[in-house]
């Protein structure tokens, strides 16, 4: 049996190891047949995938159809968490707190039918302006029993600069529209004058408008499973399911906990900089302590706020740091957090930081600078809490915007690059996944097909290859970087690199693991190479070329602790390390006559004895 289906059985067939059932469980498991119970909760599973798919179908946007920057989601009326399977975790895995604010906001006027926009950092708790949540209350016999959520990038949201991650706003409201939990559906009469308002305050309102359809659609098609299940099954049974379920979750997750030696560990991450106050780096410190069965994070010694556009609000920090901090748990785990997960993590992030900062502080790069940082200096101390599941930092996110005029259309495009982005982190006894997209989306954020680029926007994808000794070496080597190089077949350009970073600052290795070597931009034009450096607005003109080469994930153990075998595949199958970084770096010489390995060589290098 697999871990999944091990899983299954634990937690949704039978009480899971550790404390006895409380009494409250042991009422509605005796209520309930386990049969009832896994097929009620794969349900609410199976329901969440649903939305997803419904999006990737009907939404028309590069970013949400081809790229899936989406995210979905089940709440009960009160806004605890029950099914948040799939998605990106700075986007979903907190939005109890956008649920919470509607109701806040909306006591007694909240109806059947109804669907809610939010997508402002400070009034609905989106993690930055692009992500738009459609928010649905599920109503039953006149009572609000679920809400769903779904979220995705859109393309624009009528900033500054057309499409996102702009680096030098004056402050958040430059970051484009802010939708405070308004509601655009009333009792199932979509609400025209407000969207209108929407509309006519975004770029690419025709895509816009069709992404946002496809949502809301799909916290519809929501509304229907769930409603379904409530008529074969009972509210009582649902409910009851869910109920035991969480509280299930919450034992497993505490059982967990308790298993790590209790103790404070250490982890930091830094972005290059924050877009205003270039090349200075910014700082996400956090302390881990484990004491019995609960984990707290806290992040109270990292950086103030900055001036730039590096800044996160606090749901999204309790999103991305509860979801490092579950990288630790029993992998079985994956299919069952809900709020019960969320009963055992405390988070402590004091307003005025970089990780809670203050109105009107700009929050465009969260998801890819600070959401970065603060899942990997949660890994990097979970990795000292747990070294038997240490892992290592991912190759950080090198994206950027290109935006211009389609020659083809005579309309404004624009072109969100995560192309480049290296491979996944090593983990102990796992070498990185390789074509992995940054680390705060655990690889969610699919890869863009070339042919579909191509078709869509005037640029010509020239090259798209991995980089030969571009992983973080050690016993488990990173995923590899990336060599991406497009040309440009249209007219004059501008280029914002705010959705990247890694050129000056790296993700960690693990338990002698070496960290994520850097990423370079350049534009070629005319022969000439202009460096591209990141949170910056860079020109560009017909016929130049933008090269990428990034690092890949971080290593765990020591380089020289690798296997021989398998430095002899990567240098000759994967062909992922040279034959100098073999020998330099991994201590194994390899004759390149004879492509066999020289073990008596290897030995003395390796300060080992033969045999």
């Amino acid at each position: 049996m697999d871990q999944q289906t091990g899983a299954q059985t634990s937690l949704a067939s039978a009480p899971p190891a550790g404390p006895a059932c409380a009494p409250a469980d042991r009422r509605r498991a005796g209520a309930i047949d386990p049969l009832t119970l896994a097929t009620v909760w794969h349900s609410l599973q199976r329901v969440c995938r649903e939305m997803r798919h419904v999006i990737e179908r009907t939404s028309q946007s590069y970013l949400i159809s081809q790229l899936k920057d989406i995210s979905v989601g089940i709440w009960d009326g009160a806004g605890n968490t029950i099914a948040i399977p799939v998605g990106l975790a700075i986007q979903f895995v907190g939005a109890k707190y956008s649920v919470r604010y509607i109701l806040d906001e909306y006591r007694g006027d909240v109806n059947e039918g109804d669907v809610f926009l939010a997508n402002d950092p400070y009034h609905g708790f989106s993690c930055h302006a692009p992500d738009w949540g459609f928010f649905r209350p599920i109503f039953y016999q006149g009572k609000p029993v679920f809400w769903t959520l779904a979220r995705a990038h859109v393309e624009d949201t009528g900033a500054a600069y057309p499409g996102a991650y702009f680096s030098d706003p004056y402050d958040i409201h430059s970051e484009g529209i802010l939708i405070p939990g308004v509601r655009v559906v009333e009792k199932g009469i979509e609400q025209r004058d407000i969207l209108r308002l929407i509309w006519n305050n975004v770029r690419l309102a025709d895509g816009v408008r069709t992404d946002s359809y496809a949502m809301i659609a799909a916290t519809k098609v929501a509304e229907h499973r769930l409603l379904d299940l409530i008529g074969r099954y009972g509210i009582e049974t649902v409910q009851g399911c869910v109920a035991v379920m969480q509280e299930r979750t919450e034992r497993a997750v505490r059982a967990c906990i308790q298993k790590m030696p209790d103790g404070t560990y250490y982890g930091e991450s830094s972005t290059d900089d924050d877009g205003y106050e270039l090349d200075v780096p910014v700082t996400v410190r956090c302390e881990v302590t484990v004491k019995d069965d609960r984990l707290t994070l806290d992040f109270s010694k990292s950086d103030k706020q900055r001036r730039g556009f590096v800044n996160c609000s606090y749901p999204s920090t309790y999103s991305i740091g509860v979801a490092g901090a579950i990288l630790f748990l029993d992998s079985a785990l994956a299919d069952y957090h809900n709020e019960g997960t969320m009963q055992a993590i405390d988070v402590i992030a004091p307003e005025g930081l970089v990780v809670n900062a203050k109105y009107p502080a700009p929050m465009g790069g969260a998801p890819v600078n600070m959401g970065h940082n603060i899942m990997e200096a949660v890994m990097m101390a979970m990795s000292e809490a747990v070294p038997s599941r240490a892992a290592a930092g991912w190759g950080r996110r090198y994206g950027q915007y290109i935006y211009g005029t389609n020659p083809r259309t005579g309309g404004l495009y624009v072109f969100p690059g995560y192309h480049a982005e290296g491979g996944a982190g090593a983990v102990a006894g796992y070498d990185g996944y390789q074509g992995a997209a940054s680390i705060g989306t655990l690889g969610e954020i699919s890869r863009p097909n070339t042919e579909d680029v191509e078709i869509r926007y005037p640029w010509k994808v020239i090259s798209r290859e991995f980089r030969i000794d571009s992983s973080g070496a050690g016993k488990w080597r990173g995923g590899p970087g990336y060599h991406w190089e497009v040309e440009n077949l249209g007219g004059e350009a501008g280029m914002h690199t705010g959705a990247g970073h890694g050129e000056t600052t790296f993700s960690h290795g693990a338990l002698g693991g070496k960290p994520t070597p850097p990423n370079i931009c350049h534009i070629v034009r005319n022969g000439e190479r202009i460096r591209a450096k990141t949170h910056r607005l860079h020109q560009l003109k017909a016929g130049d070329h933008v090269v990428k080469d990034t690092g890949g994930g971080g290593g765990v153990g020591k380089p020289e602790e690798r296997d021989s075998q398998a430095v002899w595949d990567d240098v000759y199958v994967n062909e992922l390390v040279s034959l100098k970084a073999a020998r330099e770096v991994y201590k194994v010489a390899i004759d390149p006559a004879t492509r066999k390995i020289d073990r008596e060589q290897t030995n003395k290098l390796r300060g080992t004895r033969a045999g």
